[in-house]
């Protein structure tokens, strides 16, 4: 019965995607220092999307792909200040497969939501081996993980691994894919990894070799090291561990392409690779002839490879506009799997016709929309702020034309840089193009407004069972980085959050998650870690902490605290409180002595009491 079912089912299904690797960062476009055999033997055995698309910044990106719903709809549309939790209720491509009785398996990042309901476990992924928020040593993550010998995430509980982390991905990865193999059973096989986000930290071996072509190839005048911003030149240094990186993801993707071919699966394996944004370094050294980096909405910023493989498949480039969220349909289509009953109709198109029968990519319009970093923000605001959604934040692409921000228009035909803004001598383009706005902005929020907070779920039915979460769900305030709370970044929050399970709860609230070993009131030292350094932050006289807690409507943190916590558990302030069912909003500052606010609590956690 299980070879019937493995001959009736689609293809099994490999995504990898690297982290701010952009379109310029590979050999096969070009790239004058990198050396990337593997994935340029990828690059020539597959359909290349030569017109691909993603948002200019992660977790909008992996939103897309999972949903192949835009990022506003969707609701992830920043990578942190609480917007990065995909909308309750939204089926994700690992959801659809798995109803279809594919095995669903997410080895590496994930950056979609680190509580209930947003983990992998709970959005339709069968096993996960993954790291929380937007980088190894993130807020929440273990503490001074360093991307060698970490602790992550197994599911829903933590397990140290041994290794360095993108080889840790690829080997849980390939052992799952055997398991499943040997079950008989399709799976689909999600690989996200942090390479080659910063922090760059790399195995040593993997620098002496890119350091030398680097030197070579600016000797020869093949590259120059220009400005990452006004008045900053690149760093070698990182630079060089940025292109390791690549490099040492470039040799695990070869691995994982050899087993393919070797254990027969990849005569009935669909494997895709793409990058999540534009390149961090593109822009200041090699970048395709685009202009634009990660965050930016110039081309740079959001055209990315993105390469598909499959016996059924010519080795080819496919012209026209394509996204990352047409994945969802695509993959769907070659699997033969319905989408799961009641699920919103996709935004993005199905190009697996494109690919396998050679048929036009549609003509068509898009829509590239997402939430900036609210920098620079220090309380909870109470006004517009960078992170909230806006209409006239956007990129329309259509053809070789790019409108930006309702005031640039770009015609890539004759201006690929796009140094000169068109819109006085296109004015109807511009119309047009803005009119296209005006409608997908007005179908977005006929559904309710886009800034509407996602909530995470706390409470437990279990009486003892922790549940934590950090700053980076502070809405609309950025902590994301562990060096913040090193380094005592001074940042009051407020966290939007859903009680599912009404009762009498204790809570705790740290400067240091548990797991750092360090006093309410320690300074941090700086430490030297396996391939870089983090930074030391200060002592701080915490005395007591303030707590607001009250539904959405009644909720006031200019009021006096509903609680004051001063009973010391460990390396917290404690203490107790009473959750109905339902929304509320809590904020918590430590104070001094004097009652003076020092810092928002960084960390909290939730127990349920008898």
């Amino acid at each position: 019965m299980l070879v019937l079912l493995a001959l009736l089912a689609g293809p099994n299904v490999v995504v990898v995607m690297s982290d701010d690797q952009g379109y310029g960062d590979l050999a096969s476009h070009g790239h004058p220092v990198l050396a990337t055999p593997h994935l340029d033997a990828l690059h020539a055995a597959s359909a290349r999307l030569v017109d691909f698309h993603v948002a200019p910044m992660c977790t909008p990106t992996r939103g897309q792909l999972l949903t192949g719903l835009d990022a506003l709809e969707n609701r992830a549309m920043n990578v942190s200040a609480g917007r990065t939790l995909l909308r309750r209720g939204v089926p994700t491509l690992a959801d659809h497969l798995a109803a279809a009785g594919y095995a669903t398996g997410l080895f590496g990042k994930w950056h979609l939501g680190d509580n209930r309901p947003f983990r992998p476990t709970d959005r339709g992924f069968g096993e996960a081996w993954w790291f929380p928020s937007s980088h190894v040593s993130s807020v929440p993550d273990a503490w001074q993980n360093d991307y060698f010998d970490d602790v992550v995430l197994h599911a829903t509980e933590r397990e140290p691994v041994r290794g360095y982390c993108t080889d840790v991905w690829f080997e849980k990865a390939t052992a799952w894919i055997d398991q499943q193999a040997a079950a008989e059973r399709p799976f689909f096989a999600y690989i996200a990894t942090n390479a080659a986000h910063w922090p760059h930290w790399v195995p040593g071996e993997f620098r002496g070799p890119v350091r030398a072509r680097l030197d070579r190839a600016l000797a020869e005048g093949r590259l120059t090291l220009g400005e990452t911003r006004p008045g900053q030149t690149v760093d070698r240094d990182e630079f060089v561990s940025f292109l390791a990186m690549i490099e040492n993801l470039n040799g695990n993707l070869g691995r994982l392409l050899a087993h393919l071919d070797d254990t027969g699966l990849a005569d009935d394996t669909l494997v895709v690779f793409l990058t999540d944004n534009g390149s961090t370094f593109g822009h200041a050294t090699y970048n395709a002839g685009m202009r634009g980096r990660k965050a930016q909405l110039w081309e740079g910023g959001h055209r990315v490879p993105c390469f598909v493989r499959h016996p059924a498949i010519a080795a080819r480039d496919v012209e026209g506009l394509t996204h990352v969220q047409d994945l969802v349909p695509t993959v769907l289509e070659a699997c033969g799997v319905s989408p799961v009953a009641g699920s919103r109709p996709f935004d993005g198109l199905s190009l697996w016709p494109a690919l396998t029968k050679h048929e036009p990519v549609p003509d068509r319009t898009l829509v590239i929309n997402y939430s900036r970093m609210p920098f620079g923000v220090r309380e909870p605001p109470r006004g517009p702020v960078a992170s909230q959604p806006r209409k006239e934040g956007a990129a329309v692409l259509r053809g070789r034309w790019r409108w930006l921000q309702n005031a640039e228009l770009y015609d890539l035909a004759s201006d690929p840089l796009q140094q000169r803004n068109v819109a006085a001598e296109h004015p109807e383009v511009a119309a047009e193009l803005q009119a296209a706005l005006d409608a997908w902005w007005d179908e977005l929020v006929a559904e309710g407004d886009p800034a509407t907070p996602q909530r995470v779920l706390v409470g437990s039915d279990v009486a003892g069972r922790p549940q934590t979460i950090t700053a980076c769900e502070w809405l609309d305030v950025f902590i994301d980085q562990q060096q913040q709370v090193r380094r005592l970044d001074r940042k009051f929050g407020r966290w939007h959050l859903e009680c599912d399970a009404p009762g009498r709860y204790q809570l705790e609230l740290r400067r240091f998650p548990d797991d750092a070993g360090l006093a309410l009131t320690d300074a941090v030292d700086e430490v030297q870690v396996t391939d870089g350094t983090m930074t030391a932050g200060p002592a701080t006289p915490i005395a007591a902490a303030a707590v607001w807690l009250a539904g959405t409507e009644t909720f006031d943190d200019t009021a006096a605290p509903t609680l004051v916590a001063s009973e010391q558990i460990g390396n917290a302030l404690a203490c107790e409180m009473v959750l109905p069912a339902g929304e509320f909003t809590l904020r918590a500052d430590f104070l001094d002595a004097e009652g003076e606010p020092l810092v928002g609590a960084y960390y909290a956690t939730f127990t349920r009491l008898e």
